[in-house]
């Protein structure tokens, strides 16, 4: 694996607007993607308790 630091979005939470950062994983086997993930969270890591934080869908465009 190698370190990329975490993309951050801009979001508005409650109206206030604030910035999370957002971890995508892509999970593989053979070569071949079996899940997309994404996260979205606040500080180091994801805690589902940060407003706005937690799983988050991915849409293949």
């Amino acid at each position: 694996q190698n370190f990329v630091p975490a993309g951050e979005r801009t979001m508005r939470i409650d109206g206030t607007v604030t910035t999370r950062k957002v971890d995508i994983r892509l999970y593989t086997y053979a070569g071949k993607r079996l899940l997309a993930a994404a996260r979205v969270y606040q500080g180091q890591t994801t805690n589902f308790r940060t407003p706005g934080g937690g799983f988050a869908p991915v849409f293949q465009v």
